[in-house]
C-alpha cells in the first residue's frame, strides 16, 4: 500500500454557528471536531498530515499541532487558505507539500466521527490507482453533492445549486471523503475551473477529469450516516453530541456496565470500567476516569480525571475533578452525597467523606471519616481519624499554603478551625469550637476556646429604641 498524505480542510468560518470560535474548535465529547478528525486520521499513521486553515488560523494552526502530537503524530503543518474559494481551492494550498508518489487523503474538519477503519477501507479502494470516494445514501440530500452513476459506473459529483430536478432526486450523496493518486491529483487540480453557480473551485470535479482521463472512479459506500455527518450550526452539534454520547453508553453497555438510563450519560474524555459497575442518571464523566470492579456513581454526579477503585460508592450530586493532579478514592470508601473532591485529594480505602464536605490537597489514611459540613484542605489525615462537622483548615495565611497533620484515632469535635501548620498527635481529641494554633500532645483533650459567659436578666435590644 502506497504511502498516505493527509490533507484536513478546517478553512471553514461557520457563520451558522453564530460564534467567535473556529467551527473546527467547537467541542463534541469533550474534544473539539478537529482533534476527533487527527485522531481519526493519525490510526492510519499518515506520512503527512496537512491541515488547511482560513479562519481563526492562528487558533487553529496551535490546536492542530498540539492535536497532533497528543495522537502520537510526529509533525502536523498547516497551509493558509485565504481567500477562501472553495474545495478545491483549498486541496490546491495543500499541494506544495504533497509528494508525486502516494495517495492523498481528503477529510473534513468538523465531520468528527469519521472512524480509522471507514479512511482504511477507502484508501484500500483507491489502492494508488483510482479516485475513490465515500458516499451515503441520505433521505433528505438538500445542499449536499449527488453522486451520477451509468450502471455502478461514478460518471459525476453535481453539486446541489448546479443539480437538475432529475439529478435532486438521487439520494446517494458525496460525503466530503475522497482518496487520490497525488500525481493524477495534482493535474486535476490544475485543471478546476469557478465556472458554475457558486464561482468556487469545486473538489468534485475532479470526478469529470478522471472520467476523461480514462481512470476509475469508485464509490465506496457507508452504511452508517453519524460517520459523515457535519457540524453547520450549534442544533447539529447538539444532535452529533446525542449519538456520539449513545455510541459511548453502547460500548460500555456491550463492556458489562450497568447504565440506568444509556441516553443520559455524558462522557468527555476516557472512562475505563471495571466489572460490575451501575452508573446512575446524569453523570458526566471528564478527563481520565478508572471505575474499579463494582463501583456504584449516584445520580447527577461529575467526575474528572479520578481513579475510583473497587467497591467505592459515590452517592448523588457529588462533584470530583482532579485536574492535572488527580483524585483517588480507595476501595470501598463511601463519598457524597454533595461532597466536593479536588485536585490531590488522595482517600484510603473505607474513608467516608460525607454531605457537603470539601477535600483539596489532602491524603486521608483507610478508616477516616468526615461527614458533614467540613474542609480539608493541605492537610494529612491518619487512620481512623473522626472529623467533626463544621471544621475547617485554616490553610493559607493570605500568601502561602500551609500543611495540617492529623495523626492516627484524632477525635476532631464539631465546628473547630485548625490553623495550619499544625500537628495534632495521635489518639487525642480536640474540643467542639476549638480553634488550635498550637501542636497538641498524643492522647490528650485539647480545648481552645473563651470561657462561657451568662449575663442574668439581660434585656434584648427592642427594635426603634436608642
Amino acid at each position: 500500500m502506497a504511502s498516505v498524505d493527509g490533507v484536513i480542510m478546517a478553512a471553514g468560518k461557520g457563520t451558522r454557528m453564530k460564534s467567535g470560535l473556529p467551527k473546527v474548535l467547537h467541542r463534541l465529547g469533550g474534544r473539539a471536531l478537529l482533534a476527533h478528525v487527527i485522531e481519526s486520521a493519525a490510526g492510519l499513521q499518515p506520512r503527512r498530515l496537512i491541515v488547511v486553515t482560513g479562519h481563526g488560523a492562528e487558533q487553529v494552526d496551535a490546536a492542530a499541532r498540539s492535536f497532533a502530537e497528543g495522537a502520537g503524530l510526529a509533525t502536523c503543518d498547516t497551509v493558509l487558505q485565504s481567500p477562501q474559494l472553495g474545495t478545491g481551492h483549498a486541496v490546491q494550498q495543500a499541494l506544495p507539500l504533497l509528494p508525486e508518489d502516494g495517495i492523498c487523503l481528503v477529510l473534513n474538519g468538523d465531520v468528527p466521527l469519521i472512524e480509522t477503519a471507514t479512511l482504511q477501507a477507502l484508501v484500500q479502494a483507491c489502492a494508488g490507482e483510482r479516485l475513490a470516494l465515500l458516499t451515503v445514501d441520505m433521505a433528505d440530500p438538500t445542499g449536499y453533492g449527488r453522486i451520477v452513476r451509468e450502471g455502478e459506473a461514478v460518471r459525476a459529483i453535481v453539486e446541489h445549486k448546479d443539480a437538475t430536478q432529475a439529478q435532486r432526486r438521487i439520494t446517494e450523496i458525496y460525503s466530503g471523503f475522497m482518496a487520490a493518486p497525488n500525481r493524477l491529483l495534482r493535474d486535476w487540480l490544475g485543471r478546476l475551473s469557478n465556472d458554475n453557480a457558486q464561482g468556487e473551485y469545486y473538489l468534485t470535479d475532479v470526478v469529470k477529469f478522471a472520467v476523461q482521463d480514462g481512470v476509475a472512479v469508485t464509490a465506496l459506500r457507508t452504511p452508517d450516516p453519524v460517520q459523515v455527518d457535519g457540524v453547520n450550526s450549534p442544533v447539529q452539534l447538539a444532535q452529533l453530541e446525542r449519538a456520539y454520547q449513545l455510541r459511548r453508553a453502547r460500548a460500555l453497555m456491550e463492556q458489562g456496565v450497568r447504565l440506568a438510563d444509556p441516553a443520559r450519560l455524558d462522557v468527555r474524555g476516557t472512562l475505563s470500567c471495571g466489572a460490575d459497575v451501575e452508573i446512575d442518571v446524569n453523570c458526566v464523566f471528564e478527563g481520565e476516569v478508572t471505575l474499579g470492579e463494582g463501583v456504584r456513581i449516584g445520580a447527577n454526579c461529575v467526575i474528572a480525571n479520578a481513579r475510583i477503585a473497587a467497591g467505592a460508592v459515590i452517592h448523588p450530586f457529588t462533584h470530583i475533578d482532579g485536574e492535572s493532579a488527580g483524585v483517588t478514592v480507595g476501595e470501598g470508601a463511601r463519598v457524597g452525597p454533595y461532597a466536593r473532591l479536588r485536585p490531590g485529594a488522595v482517600l484510603g480505602a473505607d474513608v467516608h467523606i460525607g454531605n457537603f464536605v470539601e477535600v483539596k490537597n489532602s491524603t486521608l489514611a483507610a478508616g477516616a471519616k468526615a461527614n458533614h459540613l467540613a474542609y480539608l484542605g493541605d492537610a494529612t489525615v491518619g487512620e481512623r481519624v473522626n472529623y467533626g462537622a463544621g471544621s475547617i483548615t485554616a490553610n493559607y495565611d493570605g500568601a502561602n499554603k500551609h500543611r495540617t497533620v492529623i495523626e492516627a484515632d484524632v477525635h476532631v469535635g464539631s465546628n473547630c478551625v485548625l490553623v495550619a501548620p499544625v500537628t495534632l498527635g495521635a489518639g487525642g481529641t480536640v474540643g467542639g469550637g476549638s480553634t488550635i494554633t498550637k501542636d497538641t500532645p498524643p492522647g490528650a483533650l485539647s480545648v481552645a476556646r473563651g470561657k462561657q459567659v451568662a449575663i442574668p436578666n439581660w434585656k434584648r435590644p427592642v427594635k426603634g429604641s436608642r
